[in-house]
């Protein structure tokens, strides 16, 4: 078997990388693959043997916080150490650029492999799902209101992603944060408290300093969603009493996996953080 080659994704590899891992039965990247592609802090890596995709691998540079995901291997080049080629490509990458921290969400599969490579596990990720709602069950926040974000929200929404995260996302707030995909949390001084934006391909960053502003945020969602919709939340495990505030506000658990991190330990607040981009940008 020819030995595959590893080099940088550009937009006109998106088709082939997107096709062979639709065949594959793990999802359709095609929006993510554009992004990766396209965005300056993005380090998107695939695997070719004569020509054909068999391998892909998505860094983000955050600041000094890094990335690692969407590190796929062809069914018939696995147990062959192509995984691990990738995520040290990615690695490389990342570490070029100046992260001193790497993160990423570990399958069952890769885990082993992660540990191996010097990541630990720092927490869980729970993902929670609820119906949406009609207007007449919504309830009331009396403290916090929640509109359609505008342009001069960015820098505030910024600084409250980085104490939240550790990480410097202004990049991915000035790609993804518009009217249409964004809603912002005030309190009653008008101060930005929490907001969820919608990336291209879907997903909910959501920011929030409190129980009562994450609430009022899921609230404005279930009600954009409708009852015939359905919501979806992130929280990692240390964020005890948000997962108690969810499940008494009828949203069940449907997925969890690890969050692992390699490298210098963040300043961070995971209690603050109720939703991500994606599972390879956080």
């Amino acid at each position: 078997m020819a030995l595959p080659t590893i080099r940088s994704m550009t937009s006109a590899d998106v088709d082939a990388a997107t096709e062979v891992i639709l065949r594959a039965d793990w999802g359709d990247r095609r929006t993510w693959f554009e992004f990766a592609t396209s965005q300056p802090e993005c380090q998107p890596v695939l695997a070719t043997v004569d020509g054909e995709v068999v391998g892909t691998g998505v860094g983000t540079a955050n600041g000094s916080v890094g990335w690692v995901g969407t590190i796929w291997v062809a069914p018939d080049r696995r147990g062959a150490g192509l995984g691990r080629a990738l995520t040290q490509a990615v690695i490389d990458r990342l570490e070029s650029a100046g992260c001193e921290s790497l993160l990423l969400v570990a399958t069952v599969e890769g885990r082993r492999l992660y540990r191996r490579m010097g990541f630990e596990l720092q927490t869980r990720y729970q993902i929670l799902e609820a119906p949406g709602l009609s207007a007449g069950e919504a309830g009331i926040h009396a403290s916090v209101s929640v509109r359609p974000f505008e342009a001069n929200d960015l820098g505030a929404m910024a600084a409250l992603d980085a104490a939240a995260t550790g990480e410097d996302r202004a990049h991915l707030l000035r790609r993804f944060a518009n009217p249409s995909s964004t809603k912002v949390a005030l309190d009653a001084a008008g101060g930005i408290r929490g907001f969820v934006v919608r990336a291209a391909w879907g997903g909910g960053a959501t920011i929030a300093d409190s129980d009562d502003v994450a609430m009022a945020i899921l609230t404005a969602r279930r009600l954009t969603s409708g009852p015939t919709g359905r919501v979806r939340v992130g929280l990692v495990a240390d964020n005890v009493h948000g997962l108690a505030a969810l499940e008494r506000a009828g949203l069940h658990p449907v997925w969890t996996a690890p969050r692992m991190i390699r490298g210098a330990a963040l300043t961070w607040r995971p209690d603050w953080i109720w939703g991500q981009f994606n599972h390879a940008l956080g």
